[in-house]
């Protein structure tokens, strides 16, 4: 059996989201469990190089990690053969001058969403690395969480029967500044930073309702900035110019509804940060991030409204819990594994730059239904 090794230029991996997600609980993981075991019981072992502005930061975060190459030098990192993959997870106004440089030169590419601000760039990138001939893939996490793989094996097996409508319930509250430190970093709520909730979450909804129920045909949204003033990471207040909530309405193929709402300015009174909510002629399911129960037509109880006596019905205990019946790693972890064995040795790999331009896409025409208060068709995308 041999060992193959991979090296990964890790470009932003000092933020949360990389450290945490993306290093810590995939890399690193995947390095301890001993690599990727292929198909002919080889293994592919990732060699990450970190890379970001400050040396510091970058030295203490491969010191405590066990990670002996990093570097400031991004230049250096993409000009030595030994790295394959070039892995951006930087803020997204700095990462598509980072996959051009990368796709120039010729390194398989793996990035965060949204890949870029606007979709024409976003196409763009995409054009550029199948016009070089390398792999590519975004990160499309979601749909490895426990909860929405359940979620998924209800919808392949036909529990439903015909999908009617689907109702989303995302987010939770992020502390202001003042009393105590917001749980998400500045910029996400200053426009001219590229921050807003719909640029950051409607790229996650639209590869979830794509994947699972349908593809998006049209969207009708109304974006608001609840909170209007937060205090930085320093402790000084600032104006708030981006959205911080979104309330929207997705039309699928096969006439399927979804109302979708998301926000950083709302208490969480539900089992999970994000909720899915599925009817169908044949039965129901509500899945969380790790959960999922459901409830068939046959064991549907009888509703009356009558607002004179006390509800009789305890509604949430005549819901089943589906089971595991398997063992559910990071899902950070299981796409990264995915796109190595994709770079290696050609694995299936559907979730390239294209599908996240679909993302930026959905940003883009939810902000243009939101200024111009209207219902927005979503075309086919091509390059």
């Amino acid at each position: 059996m041999t060992q193959h090794h991979i090296g990964i230029i890790m470009n932003g991996v000092t933020g949360r989201m990389g450290t945490n997600q993306h290093l810590i609980r995939s890399i690193v993981a995947i390095r301890n469990q001993g690599g990727v075991k292929l198909a002919n019981g080889d293994t592919l072992m990732p060699d990450p190089i970190l890379v970001g502005r400050q040396e510091q930061k970058l030295q203490q975060l491969a010191r405590a990690n066990g990670i002996e190459r990093w570097s400031t030098d991004v230049a250096a990192c993409l000009a030595d053969a030994h790295n394959r993959i070039y892995f951006d997870s930087q803020v997204t106004s700095l990462r598509p001058d980072g996959i051009r440089k990368a796709i120039a030169a010729g390194k398989h590419i793996y990035c965060e969403k949204p890949t870029a601000g606007t979709l024409a760039e976003s196409l763009e990138l995409a054009r550029l690395a199948r016009e070089a001939g390398v792999k590519n893939g975004v990160v499309q996490d979601k749909l490895f969480l426990p909860g929405l793989l359940k979620l998924k094996r209800l919808v392949d097996s036909g529990f439903f029967g015909k999908i009617l409508s689907v109702r989303m319930e995302f987010g939770y509250w992020v502390f202001e500044g003042d009393l105590q430190p917001g749980q998400r970093p500045s910029w996400n709520y200053r426009k001219e930073d590229g921050g807003g909730i719909i640029s950051d979450m409607f790229a996650h909804w639209r590869y979830v309702l794509d994947h699972l129920f349908g593809e998006v045909r049209s969207v009708s949204c109304l974006g608001a900035t609840h909170i209007d003033r937060r205090w930085d990471e320093q402790g000084a207040a600032y104006a708030c110019t981006a959205d911080d909530a979104a309330y929207a309405t997705f039309e699928l193929e096969g006439g399927i509804v979804v109302q979708a709402n998301s926000s950083w300015a709302v208490r969480v009174g539900r089992d999970d940060l994000l909720t899915i909510q599925v009817d169908g002629t044949e039965g129901s399911a509500v899945a969380g991030l790790r959960g999922c129960k459901t409830q068939h037509r046959s064991n549907t109880s009888k509703s009356v409204w009558n607002p004179d006596i006390p509800n009789p019905v305890a509604f949430e205990q005549e819901w089943m819990t589906v089971p595991d019946n398997g063992v559910f790693d990071n899902a950070f972890k299981i796409q990264w594994e995915a796109f190595l064995k994709h770079v290696h040795d050609d694995s299936p790999f559907p979730w390239d730059l294209l599908e996240g331009a679909k993302g930026t896409q959905l940003s883009e025409l939810a902000l243009r239904s939101w200024s111009e208060r209207r219902w927005i068709d979503v075309p086919a995308l091509s390059i």
